[in-house]
């Protein structure tokens, strides 16, 4: 036979209890011999317990509570019972709902709860689920209906019993955590099951005393219920029915990309379940243990499901660990001094003192020094454990060979089990390398020597981002996922948008790469979708949003998300949006960029980027600073890394200047090629931000500072190639009215460079510490005299590439190539999550 339990939410509503005579009906029909167990409908135990507090506390709303819960119980009969058959079920449960209030009534007169009256209030829970079940399947569910020729209705088979498990579960008067009388349960069991061989429907949760008091089994208490009717009975299998799909590698709402375990092991879900994992409680499995009986965990929502198996031996499912669970709030007790170094007896003592007051330790790690021991403890308990551990070693604080007791809130424990863990090398490796590329800090660690479990405690606030990073690192390890939050969806934004979109399934098919843009802002508006936006409709959904951008708006959401693998992609031109980079990369949080911004500004500056980044184990990439495109500073960063020594750079580091001067030749005006540039987008609104020499100065000290120069961009010496009254024209008209009139000023400068068989390029140099951007004229010799359109070209002379620079060509401005700029650093930075 088999013993199946049906939680709260499975029988929570018609619907739900519809589901469960269907399951029920299947199994008969199967031939299936099968006992159930079932919880109180969902919440409705939580509502019991609230109405015993309130009547002891002496608010009349108890009543309510109750009117409440009887009227979620009607509710199911009026749907599932035929009208003529209902007076009988109504009077039934009321009779019970008229006893739980005369309970209530006594609780309210006396002002007092006790915990063996606040079990009886419990008890109801279970008492009216199982009787509405009974009810349904007795008068309208198809499972009794099958019945055997053999005849005789008290005996039959497909017939429904009403089971109260008080009647054969016995315990102590332990009320609230009852303990079992396992060989007197098992015996009533047993003789119980010799004479009721139909469908015994079961009342989770509750027992009783040899002298009839009701008793509650605790937390997972009908879990319980089953597998001690399981291992009484020597059942097959023990049927968990939950709203879920069995036991996951990890928490489904904090870890999106979490899946069944199709098997555990016993001793694999002892381990997850004390860490967590909700499913199942670790009292609830003993007696199935015991037996050797396997449990599986099932979905009522979906009865298809395979479900997880829990046996003697899980099967190996090809990953190093089985899964990961946690405890979401914990408090951390360190107990030190150099008064423990040696003395034998101290951690007996202080565990003792936590025992015998009924204190759980979660955890517990100690310096091999002995000089201290921490341990982890349900906060709740965290001004009475100081007290009592202060208490225990009063004479050794007061002797300073113990410190006082620190206690340390907020903090949660993440753990990695599975027996594959044994004699495996690297897991632990794996572990706090996919902790610490997120910035996430341990505060404590503990491992047994059974090497099934490795547990680490961390900060309540990393919680989530850390359980992703680490699902992602052992069961996704050959996808990597960047969630990109992107500032500046103008041409260059949306640009990389569009090519995300394109290349995104090649991406993760190819190269196992998931790209999500969680966060997106332009000028006006921000949006957040931790999931990831659809990247065919990020326009509509930006435009849509009723969030006005304010950048530290933006970012602290991003903060706060915490998402593992996150990177900030500025790409704006702001002046604002830089300054803060120091904070974002302080997050653990990678930059990409074409902004210019802070690589240009104070020297200072960007030390302290370098150096946040490298602190905090995260990338700040701006490929797209200069030559947009182009590989130029990786190329410069490889040659420095390894050992290359630069002797020059010269480059044509403007797009716009580029065009300007390679279009501008004998027969055309200076004036109209400057035009035709603006007419074709290469120019800023205004020409002189570009002919200024200003963009140019600042990627050149970009260069600078990247082959080691701790130079300012005053240090950068700048041609000034316009005549005065260009410069000080008032408008954008006027300066092209004066710019006609210093024609003969640029044509004297092209006809003596084509005399002397030359061409005019706007070159920025690096030589000799110094950096120079001026007007030069260069013959055929020169590898930019056959420069042409606006691409870009840098030259480096090194010491390996001194007879023959190493050149670097193509285009360096437009929003498709500085887009796919972005796009190379994002894909480099995956790698480094990898």
């Amino acid at each position: 036979m088999k013993v199946l339990k049906f939680g709260g939410t499975s029988v929570g509503s018609a619907e739900n209890i519809r589901r469960v005579i269907d399951i029920l009906s299947r199994k008969r029909a199967a031939g299936q011999e099968i006992a159930v167990v079932f919880s109180a409908m969902g919440g409705v135990t939580n509502q019991l317990i609230e109405s015993g507090h309130r009547a002891a506390g002496g608010d009349e709303s108890y009543l309510s509570l109750v009117s409440g819960v009887e009227e979620k119980h009607f509710a199911v009969v009026r749907t599932l019972i035929e009208v003529k058959a209902q007076s009988s079920v109504f009077a039934g449960i009321r009779s019970l709902f008229n006893e739980l209030e005369d309970l209530l009534r006594g609780v309210f007169l006396i002002r007092e709860l006790s915990p063996r009256t606040l079990d009886l209030v419990m008890s109801f829970g279970e008492r009216l689920s199982t009787r509405l079940l009974y009810e349904c399947i007795r008068l309208g569910g198809p499972v009794a209906t099958d019945r055997p020729p053999d005849g005789h209705p008290a005996r039959n088979r497909a017939d429904a019993v009403y089971c109260d498990a008080r009647e054969l579960i016995k315990t102590d008067a332990n009320f609230g955590t009852a303990r079992v009388d396992f060989e007197r349960t098992n015996r009533n069991i047993r003789d119980y099951f010799r004479e009721n061989r139909g469908l015994v429907l079961i009342t989770g949760f509750i027992a009783s005393t040899d002298q009839g008091e009701t008793t509650t089994l605790g937390r997972g208490g009908s879990d319980y219920t089953g597998s001690i009717f399981g291992a009484a009975l020597g059942a097959e299998e023990i049927e968990i029915w939950t709203d879920v799909d069995g036991i996951m590698t990890a928490d489904p709402r904090k870890v999106p990309d979490a899946f069944t375990l199709p098997t555990l092991s016993y001793v694999e879900a002892m381990e997850m379940s004390h860490f967590g994992a909700k499913v199942i409680h670790p009292p609830s499995l003993q007696p199935a243990f015991s037996t050797g009986i396997p449990i599986r965990i099932l979905n009522s929502f979906d009865p298809s499901f395979g479900g997880t198996l829990i046996s003697q031996r899980g099967q190996r499912n090809g990953f190093s660990i089985t899964g990961i669970s946690s405890i979401e709030s914990i408090a951390l007790v360190n107990v030190q001094g150099s008064g423990m170094v040696g003395v034998a007896g101290v951690s007996a003592r202080l565990f003792t003192v936590l025992a015998t007051h009924r204190i759980s330790v979660i955890l517990i790690s100690q310096a091999s020094s002995e000089h201290s021991i921490c341990f982890a403890i349900d906060p709740k308990y965290a001004d009475e454990v100081k007290r009592l551990v202060e208490g225990e070693f009063e004479a050794e604080i007061g002797a300073r060979k113990i410190d006082q007791v620190l206690i340390e809130g907020d903090l949660s424990i993440l753990a990695i089990v599975g027996e594959n863990m044994k004699k495996t090398a690297g897991i632990a490796g794996k572990l706090f390398t996919s902790l610490g590329k997120n910035g996430i800090n341990v505060v404590a660690t503990a491992q047994g020597s059974s090497e099934l479990n490795i547990s680490v405690v961390i900060n309540q606030s990393d919680l989530s981002k850390a359980l992703r990073a680490v699902h992602e690192a052992f069961f996704l390890s050959n996808v990597r996922t960047l969630n990109l939050f992107i500032v500046g969806t103008g041409l260059i934004g949306g640009t990389l948008l569009r090519q995300i979109h394109a290349q995104r399934q090649y991406l993760q098919s190819e190269k196992a790469i998931r790209i999500n843009v969680v966060g997106l802002a332009n000028s006006r508006k921000m949006q957040f979708n931790p999931a990831g936006f659809g990247l065919t409709s990020w326009k509509e959904d930006l435009m849509a949003s009723e969030q006005k951008t304010s950048l530290p708006g933006f970012l602290e959401r991003m903060k706060a998300n915490n998402l593992p693998n996150s990177v900030f992609v500025d790409c704006t031109s702001s002046q604002e949006v830089p300054h803060h980079y120091q904070a974002i990369l302080d997050a653990s949080i990678s930059i990409v960029t074409p902004n210019k911004i802070a690589n240009s500004s104070g020297y200072p500056e960007y030390l302290r980027l370098r150096k946040a980044a490298l602190r905090h184990g995260v990338k700040f990439l701006y490929e797209t600073n200069v030559g947009a495109g182009l590989p130029v500073i990786n190329t410069l960063q490889g040659l420095i890394n390894s050992g290359d020594t630069f002797l020059k750079i010269e480059a044509i580091l403007s797009g716009t200047l580029s065009f300007i001067f390679n279009t501008f030749q004998r027969g055309k005006r200076f004036v109209d090629v400057v035009r035709l540039a603006k007419e074709k987008g290469y120019t800023e609104p205004d020409p002189r931000d570009d002919l200024s020499g200003t963009d140019v100065a600042r990627k050149i000290l970009i260069l600078a500072r990247e082959v080691g120069l701790p130079l300012e961009l005053s240090d950068v010496q700048v041609q000034q190639i316009l005549p005065d009254n260009c410069l000080k024209a008032n408008t954008i008209a006027d300066f092209f009215d004066e710019l006609e009139k210093s024609d003969a000023v640029f044509d004297r400068m092209l006809v003596e460079a084509e005399a002397q068989g030359k061409v005019l390029r706007f070159i920025a140099s690096l030589e000799d510490g110094k950096a120079v951007v001026q007007l030069h004229a260069v013959d055929q010799q020169h590898p930019f005299f056959f420069l042409s359109g606006s691409d870009n070209i840098i030259s480096f002379t090194t010491e390996r590439y001194r007879e023959r620079p190493l050149v670097v060509k193509g285009p360096g401005a437009g929003a498709e190539v500085t887009a796919t700029g972005v796009f190379a650093d994002l894909i480099s930075i995956s790698t480094y999550f990898a």
